[in-house]
């Protein structure tokens, strides 16, 4: 893949799952992540551009073939990057549950690919942060995870909102959460109120 490959594969997944990139951006600022772990990333590398080092694992054929243009990826970056660091991607094509030879994460990365936080938060440094949605029931098992904390949940204009928190993850009837039913279903259960995207510290 040349240049322009790369970049129209990027562009044009970025166009139909959204551009995540103002989130992550968000993410990198507020809590000053220099170095993220993004399992389950496919061709998404928007935390490349506002992340100075990004580590990307995918088993997905296509995201490998993808990635083995790792110069003409990073050359992508270099022309869109919104930082001054030199930028360093690494890639692993390899399933994220299975382990990985990294050194500590300031941010873990969880966008519809299962259950990653759960699978990786091994890497995450203590008080580093786990930026997850809930459609695969992510978000529920970081809630009712020891080594978790709930601090913000992501507004639609890309903002933390870091009030009310505990009206999130409330089932009607104040029924309790069943995550053996998560687990096997891979799905989110349907809340009271729910936000799109949630943000965890991994405590010290």
């Amino acid at each position: 893949m040349n240049l322009e490959q790369v970049t129209n594969t990027y562009d044009t997944y970025a166009q139909k799952i959204g551009d995540r990139k103002r989130m992550y951006e968000t993410i990198a600022s507020t809590f000053n992540v220099k170095r993220a772990l993004y399992p389950g990333s496919h061709v998404d590398i928007a935390p490349s551009l506002v992340i100075p080092h990004v580590i990307y694992v995918d088993s997905f054929k296509g995201t490998i073939r993808f990635f083995k243009h790792l110069e003409t990826v990073q050359e992508l970056i270099d022309q869109r990057k919104e930082y001054d660091e030199p930028c360093i991607i690494e890639f692993f094509g390899q399933d994220y549950t299975q382990p990985l030879d990294i050194g500590p994460v300031d941010l873990i990365i969880s966008q519809y690919a299962g259950f990653v936080g759960q699978a990786t938060k091994q890497y995450l440094k203590p008080g580093g942060i786990l930026l997850c949605n809930d459609s695969h029931g992510d978000a529920t098992l970081a809630q009712v995870d020891e080594t978790f904390e709930l601090i913000g949940v992501m507004s639609s204009t890309n903002e933390i909102n870091q009030t009310g928190l505990d009206e999130y993850f409330r089932l009607p009837k104040g029924k309790d959460v069943d995550t053996t039913e998560v687990k096997k279903s891979m799905k989110g259960p349907k809340y009271t109120k729910q936000g799109e995207n949630y943000v965890f510290r991994k405590r010290i």
